[in-house]
């Protein structure tokens, strides 16, 4: 409360006692308390209408800048059409090759094209058999087979298996044995 201590206030109100005695004194504490809920009343409408003139420049501001995007994209949404600027932009294209000629533009004639590309690859063709008769692969046929590969597999189990017939399995005497199921217990 402005930064006043119980003793300064209670020094206040003695003076005001004394001063205006003990009679008017609560008539003159009403008229502060009116005077002051008027003050208090009129700083809140002031802020009020402070606050409300700021929104309204910054709506002001954004209105402006609404309207001035809204008049581009009017201006843009005028000249701008994508199927017409493809069309021009083909119709131009086409235009200018029948201006320039087909000599000009396009590929050479075929006839050109076939000749350079029958001499590259008979030029490639001779490079190929100058360079083949130097390097000879091996023939097929010299390479030793081992005899091995044209006898037939041996049948798993039997005499001919290079890993012996199956084992018998150990022979279990009933007291190893399992009396539920029957296997052999270790």
């Amino acid at each position: 409360m402005l930064d006043m201590s119980w003793g300064e206030v209670m020094l206040i109100g003695g003076v005001a006692l004394i001063v205006i005695g003990p009679k008017d004194l609560p008539k003159a504490l009403r008229t502060v308390g009116q005077i002051t809920s008027k003050l208090r009343r009129m700083a809140g409408e002031f802020q009020m209408q402070f606050n409300e003139a700021i929104r309204e420049a910054e709506l002001d501001e954004v209105r402006r800048e609404v309207d001035g995007i809204r008049n581009t994209v009017r201006g843009v949404g005028s000249t701008f059409n994508p199927v017409q600027t493809i069309r021009d932009e083909l119709k131009g294209a086409v235009e200018g090759r029948a201006k320039v000629g087909p000599e000009k533009l396009g590929p050479p004639p075929p006839g050109e094209e076939t000749r350079s590309l029958a001499e590259a690859t008979a030029q490639l063709k001779a490079e190929q058999e100058a360079v083949a008769p130097a390097v000879e692969p091996a023939p097929v046929e010299s390479v030793a087979q081992p005899a091995a590969a044209e006898a037939p597999l041996p049948v798993p189990g039997s005499v001919d298996d290079p890993f012996g017939p199956p084992a018998e399995p150990a022979a279990v005497d009933d007291a190893h044995r399992d009396t539920k199921n029957g296997a052999a217990v270790r």
